[in-house]
């Protein structure tokens, strides 16, 4: 008895290369906007750890009365350092969404357009393995779960 094996392929839909250009332009302008998100975030992050060292130190010359509420606005400023891990979360998912649009990008022009006689097809998937770095959903004590 003979076995007839089938071989499948996907489905496919012809998209005309405008099409597909004025597509992978639009997620290529997302990645951009994407990294000045990132630089942003860089420099708000770091103008508040400026601003909360400033405010430490200014603390430190009024910590010699041991009064309880500069105990209590140092311990504010300390936890509110901590939440600055929202920033670190946030570049994460910045990175990573930036890989997923380029990847689409790239496999759009990939499979929408003939290679050019000298250009070296991509030897790899420039898809991120895993779906998402941060698994948070919210900023409450305990509740960061990086990786």
């Amino acid at each position: 008895m003979e076995h007839l094996t089938l071989t499948q392929t996907p489905p496919t839909v012809p998209l005309p290369v405008n099409v597909v250009a004025d597509l992978q332009d639009s997620l290529l302008m997302a990645m951009t906007d994407l990294q000045r998100l990132e630089g942003l975030l860089d420099h708000a992050t770091a103008n508040l750890l400026e601003r909360f060292s400033t405010a430490n130190q200014a603390l430190a010359h009024l910590s010699n009365s041991h009064d309880g509420d500069i105990d209590s606005i140092r311990q504010a400023l300390h936890q509110a350092v901590t939440e600055l891990q929202f920033h670190d979360m946030a570049t994460q998912l910045i990175v990573h969404t930036g890989k997923v649009l380029q990847g689409c990008a790239w496999r759009l022009a990939e499979e929408a357009m003939e290679p050019e006689e000298d250009e070296i097809p991509l030897a790899n998937d420039p898809m991120p393995d895993r779906p998402s770095p941060v698994t948070q959903g919210e900023m409450d004590a305990g509740s960061v779960e990086l990786f």
